[in-house]
């Protein structure tokens, strides 16, 4: 009996220092009217700078993935070249769904497609959620594209040093994994290193002062 409840005490010890991966409240955190954040990954860091005046949900939900490290350990796994850089799936699905049963009201574009600027991916009304891409030349054409009823792709934040190596990431998949969504979904990042061997990833990312 003594056994039991040492072992019982343990597991809840363990479980309430566990590193929680999502929370409701989150969804509803604001971010400052200006913040900066820096993303380590395997082909060296990128910075960025972000204000809410730019797009008030987005750069909400933006700050608070980054400070809850939901863009820790993921792959950047459409690449491009001459277009963009997406990611913004995590390698536990059950962190996706949560996320995603919160997407973003639509916004209009205030900042926009420029190279160097960052956007939420959507596909109609009401779809933006994790997934974010970086415009690896000016892609101003996104910014007044109407697709499923929704017009443009709000861009929340500025890379702001580290592009060189934005533009190092692996982009000879191209859009082969992503049109592998469901499996990254279901298989998370070891798919992806098993399948996909030569995918950059971000490794963590954090807001800098």
């Amino acid at each position: 009996m003594k056994k039991r409840f040492i072992y019982l005490l343990v597991l809840v010890v363990l479980v309430s220092c566990s590193k929680k991966l999502f929370s409701e409240k989150w969804t509803k955190q604001e971010a400052p009217e200006e913040f900066k954040a820096r993303f380590e990954t395997t082909q060296g860091n990128f910075d960025i700078i972000s204000k809410r005046e730019w797009s008030p949900e987005g750069v909400d939900r933006l700050y608070t993935l980054i400070k809850k490290g939901f863009y820790d350990d993921i792959a950047v796994f459409r690449v491009v070249p001459n277009f963009v850089a997406q990611f913004g799936i995590h390698d536990n699905d059950e962190v996706n769904k949560s996320w995603d049963s919160y997407k973003l009201n639509d916004e209009p574009v205030v900042l926009k497609n420029d190279s160097l600027t960052i956007s939420f991916a959507r596909g109609g009304r009401r779809t933006r959620g994790t997934q974010i891409f970086i415009n690896l030349k000016d892609n101003n054409r996104l910014d007044d594209i109407s697709s499923g009823g929704v017009v443009g792709f709000p861009a929340i934040a500025k890379i702001t040093s580290g592009m060189d190596n934005v533009l190092k990431f692996y982009g000879e998949y191209g859009d082969k994994l992503g049109r592998r969504q469901d499996s990254i979904h279901r298989y998370g990042n070891a798919f992806i290193r098993k399948n996909y061997p030569e995918i950059d990833f971000i490794k963590k990312a954090y807001i800098i002062k």
